[in-house]
């Protein structure tokens, strides 16, 4: 009995691995959905539908690019956690955010176990801007004029809890002032933001690039490790004498639970798409560089972006009381 029961529970087995190389094989049968969780027309958007469209052909099937914006860049992977299912036809970009938010405030996903983490794609350049033909000409007048005037310096960002605002509060601790955060939705919004003085300043990614070439908006600092070549002017952070280097890195994922050989399948795919010369050149555009990093290791550093961020907000007063 006990012979003939295991027999049977090992053709069960043998069944469903079966059925589940036959699904992996024959992944993927339709279009895939990419969650991205920024409004249409933003950099990590732009740069997302070129990653997208190079995966595709990878793939042999269409990459379809769903905007989502909303709560910091959490709001489109909450919505894939929380109803995706893990067939590989739903996944999204991954701000750190995600990881972030649930560290400041009671989410409805756990980062480190509601995603299945695919592959790791790139990173960004952040910087400073202020009005072209405003009163800040440096770094140095806007803190300068902080001291004098507590609060009063307004800066956009596209989120509260992103890498943006919690990177200003980092650096207005370090010099000993007070600025006000404006939260906003995305790019397309703090752009107007500065323009139209509503905000003081400005703290986001590359969206803000064709304002600054044209001289509209003058870029005050970035926050990469070395200066940019498209923009050899500005300072680094840490040639204005602050200890940081922020450029919130992404990857991509998909809801937990999703099958090891479509994993793999999509991690090969993006991994190719992000050494296409199209899109090495579209990221260049918006001063964003390929960093990859494999499905083992993307989780990997998860882990550990929760551990220090951990620490980090608790020094600035930003972690959510237990």
């Amino acid at each position: 009995m006990h012979c003939r029961h295991f027999a049977a529970l090992a053709v069960g087995l043998l069944a469903v691995a079966g059925t589940s190389d036959a699904f992996a094989q024959a992944y993927p049968s339709k279009p895939i959905t990419m969650v991205v969780p920024w409004p249409a027309g933003g950099s990590t958007d732009i740069v997302m539908r070129a990653i997208s469209e190079a995966a595709a052909k990878n793939l042999g099937q269409p990459i379809v690019t769903d905007n989502k914006p909303g709560a910091s860049g959490t709001l489109g992977p909450a919505v894939v956690a929380a109803t995706g299912k893990p067939d590989g036809y739903t996944l999204a970009q991954i701000p750190i955010t995600v990881m972030r938010l649930p560290l400041m405030q009671k989410t409805a996903w756990d980062a480190a176990k509601d995603f299945t983490y695919i592959v790791h794609l790139t990173g960004y350049t952040f910087g400073i801007t202020a009005k072209g033909d405003g009163q800040f000409k440096t770094w140095q007048e806007v803190v300068a004029y902080a001291k004098a005037n507590p609060g009063k310096v307004t800066y956009a960002t596209p989120g509260a809890g992103t890498s943006l605002h919690i990177g200003m509060e980092q650096i207005a601790a370090h010099s000993g002032i007070q600025l006000t955060h404006v939260p906003f939705k995305g790019g397309a919004e703090t752009n107007a933001a500065v323009l139209g003085g509503h905000t003081t300043l400005q703290a986001d990614s590359t969206g803000w690039k064709p304002l600054v070439d044209a001289g509209q908006l003058r870029l005050l600092a970035i926050w990469t490790g070395e200066r940019s070549k498209n923009w050899p002017d500005a300072p680094t952070l840490k040639e204005l004498g602050y200890p940081f280097v922020f450029d919130s890195p992404f990857g991509i994922a998909g809801p937990k639970g999703m099958d090891p050989a479509v994993v793999q399948k999509l991690h090969d795919a993006f991994k190719k798409a992000i050494e296409d010369p199209a899109v090495i050149g579209m990221m260049a555009k918006y001063d964003m560089v390929p960093r990859y990093i494999d499905t083992v290791g993307y989780r990997k550093a998860v882990e550990e972006f929760i551990a220090t961020e951990k620490v980090a907000l608790e020094k600035i007063g930003l972690a959510k009381k237990e």
